[in-house]
């Protein structure tokens, strides 16, 4: 190998190598955007699984907002329209134990939307759970509550 061919060589390596640390810094700069999601998503399932039990409110149209009672109050799935989680009140299933929040969801934001809903000539319920995360990204889940 001569000089030049060697010379050439070790260009064209350097050129290889910085493009594939750019590719990989721009890999790893959005490497916890999976994890947001996935962090997403289970609050909004945690949310609908948890509304979704409620009862289908018979004959009650679904108010705008819950009246400020708390979700320890909620009785059907109306009372849920309108809920609106910020990071201001403690994060916490309503199941839980103890009403301690779970520590690193200050940042997330919830809004749920329950609205009536015809299916087939079957009355029902469309809950409707957002949720934005710390880097601005919204998730949405649409989910239906029956009257069975």
């Amino acid at each position: 190998m001569t000089l030049v061919e060697l010379v050439i060589t070790i260009v064209i390596i350097g050129i290889a190598a910085a493009a594939m640390f750019s590719a990989m810094a721009a890999i790893s700069g959005r490497s916890a955007d999976p994890m947001l999601r996935q962090q997403s998503l289970a609050i909004a399932e945690a949310y609908m699984e948890e509304i979704s039990l409620q009862a289908f409110p018979l004959n009650t149209p679904c108010a705008t907002d819950n009246n400020g009672s708390g979700r320890g109050n909620f009785d059907d799935v109306c009372d849920y329209n309108g809920l609106y989680y910020d990071g201001t009140q403690p994060f916490a299933p309503r199941s839980a134990i103890s009403s301690t929040a779970l520590a690193g969801l200050e940042a997330y934001q919830v809004l749920v939307g329950v609205s009536s809903q015809t299916l087939n000539g079957v009355a029902a319920m469309r809950i409707l759970v957002s949720v934005t995360d710390p880097a601005g990204q919204l998730l949405v889940l649409t989910g239906y509550r029956t009257s069975y």
